[in-house]
């Protein structure tokens, strides 16, 4: 009934279980998909689309940059953003200052964008994904992973650290010709929170998930 791709599933890997029913995205024929290797894809019999493919390692994976992106979200708040140099004087701002920066200069609205964007929702994204994940890669479940789970599917889109990365390049084009801007430790953390945690949730398999958590019928 359905093609799978020629591959081996590993002796480290879990097998999702059998039988979870699911609607072609192509011609809404519903399929029931069996056990789907590690690598493996479920097609749909009668159009041939694609019903779930099953990533590779998405365990281990998702859970190993996530934790990296934990150590990165923390450098990038807890050491200095940028160093402006202007006639002598030296400013070191973070990330939380420039939020306060903001609400100081009677934007609000702004700051609390920027609080959502930049660090509430890429906090929430790192930690939901560590307790999702870190008790599948022991074999436990623990209650509320269901809803912690759906809350990283919400604010998933909020996480919008690019749009303040080129934000920040805006200003520093714009600040060149008066100041002199050295890079810190946290922008350069930052920056490569954003390819780490991209690779994290385009590595989470979002359907294996929710069978072994039990949600998925």
């Amino acid at each position: 009934m359905f093609k799978f791709s020629a591959t081996t599933p590993s002796s480290a890997d879990l097998a999702i279980p059998p039988g979870w029913l699911t609607l072609c995205h192509a011609c809404d024929l519903p399929s029931r998909v069996g056990d789907v290797p590690a690598g493996g894809t479920a097609r749909c019999p009668r159009c041939g689309s694609v019903l779930y493919r099953r990533v590779r390692d998405s365990l281990d994976r998702t859970l190993a940059l996530a934790l990296a992106g934990l150590f990165l979200f923390a450098a990038a708040n807890a050491f200095p953003f940028l160093a402006l140099k202007m006639q002598g004087n030296v400013t070191h701002t973070t990330l939380s200052t420039g939020v306060r920066a903001l609400y100081e200069q009677g934007t609000p609205i702004v700051a609390s964008l920027v609080l959502l964007t930049t660090i509430v929702a890429p906090l929430l994204q790192i930690s939901s994904l560590i307790f999702v994940l870190a008790p599948l890669r022991l074999g436990r479940r623990l209650p509320g992973q269901a809803r912690v789970f759906r809350l990283l599917r919400r604010i998933q889109p909020w996480s919008m650290m690019e749009v303040f990365i080129l934000g920040i390049l805006v200003s520093l084009v714009k600040l060149l010709d008066m100041a002199q801007i050295v890079p810190g430790i946290a922008l350069w953390s930052f920056v490569l929170l954003i390819p780490v945690l991209a690779a994290a949730s385009s590595s989470l398999d979002a359907e294996w998930v929710w069978r072994r958590i039990g949600l998925a019928q």
